[in-house]
């Protein structure tokens, strides 16, 4: 395969028993209607039927890397050094892309060349692949350094086509092992934001989306209950990597950033249908810093509004959050 003639994208995707989804995640990848790619699946330990299902497509684009488990961050690390593509795709293996996925991020990056890291919306479907009906919409134009770390417009590892060159330049050697990171393998959590904050701190490179929703990204409720203050806990530890020699920016911005986060938080246990939590995070979001209601007022409001609401029979609520979740989502495609 090295002698082959060297693709544009390398797509890498991380696989830890993901044998459920696999094969709808590589269809959408061989369906693309840009062609010159690699697929680089990372096999980070799996013992399940993933590598089964994964030896039912031929195509000699497709590599399997495979190695003991590391950690969603050391997969995608291992997959970014092995790539041979100016570009750099991720893809978590239970979601999926539309098929111009990568034409229309390629000729994006193709065309400004000032922007290294390429995003779209994402659609939210279930576990079963079907549309939710709801997805994330973030701001597309105009990044600042303090909407990375407030807002992380990427939204999910599905989302981003980057730079190989930017990879490169933000790459360090861990301390711990003595391996080449991009993604930090501290980090079981966040590692994705931590990332994005590090290139846009080093500010060689603009964060810029393009408006069609090309990310599929699936909602896995069940996995949705696990502890969230130790996942904000955690988030606090991946932004404090980057704090060293940017000491003023975080001091502005870290609250701020703490309650969006809190926020976050609270719509998670929303979805996993712990209330009460749900009604903790938000009040500490506010605590912590109240003007996220003046920055975002309907968001903020509707998702105390919506802690309240999920005390009603689940049923009921969850009829009146994908309601809410439209409304907000259309407003915000408006704004854009």
């Amino acid at each position: 395969m090295n002698k082959s003639p060297l693709p544009l994208v390398s797509v890498v995707i991380p696989m830890f028993n993901v044998g459920q989804y696999i094969e709808q995640c590589i269809q959408s990848v061989l369906a693309q209607t840009f062609k010159n790619f690699e697929v680089i699946c990372v096999d980070d330990g799996c013992t399940d039927d993933t590598l089964h299902k994964l030896a039912r497509f031929p195509d000699p684009r497709i590599k399997l890397i495979q190695q003991s488990n590391r950690g969603l961050s050391g997969a995608r690390n291992t997959g970014i050094l092995a790539s041979r593509g100016m570009y750099v795709a991720l893809l978590d293996a239970d979601d999926f892309w539309a098929k111009e996925k990568l034409a229309l991020h390629i000729n994006h990056l193709n065309t400004r060349s000032d922007v290294g890291v390429s995003y779209c919306p994402s659609l939210f479907v279930n576990e079963h692949g079907n549309s939710m009906g709801i997805g994330q919409n973030p701001k597309l134009k105009h990044i600042t350094t303090k909407d990375v770390f407030c807002r992380n417009p990427v939204g999910n590892g599905s989302a981003p086509v980057i730079r190989k060159r930017l990879l490169k330049e933000v790459a360090f050697v861990s301390d711990k092992t003595g391996r080449k990171c991009i993604f930090d393998e501290d980090l079981r959590q966040s590692e994705d934001i931590e990332l994005w904050l590090r290139i846009a701190l080093l500010g060689n490179w603009k964060f810029e989306g393009i408006k069609t929703p090309l990310t599929f990204y699936r909602v896995n409720d069940g996995g949705l209950s696990s502890n969230l203050i130790k996942q904000y806990a955690s988030w606090c530890l991946a932004m404090q990597k980057n704090q060293a020699g940017y000491e003023c920016f975080f001091k502005r911005y870290f609250a701020l950033a703490r309650a969006y986060q809190l926020r976050y938080l609270a719509r998670r246990a929303i979805r996993s249908g712990d209330a009460w939590q749900a009604i903790k995070l938000v009040h500490k979001a506010l605590l912590t810093q109240p003007k996220i209601v003046i920055e975002e007022p309907a968001r903020t409001l509707a998702t105390y509004g919506c802690a309240l609401v999920s005390l009603l029979p689940h049923c009921l609520y969850r009829m009146l959050e994908n309601t809410a979740m439209r409304i907000l989502q259309v407003r915000r495609t408006h704004s854009h």
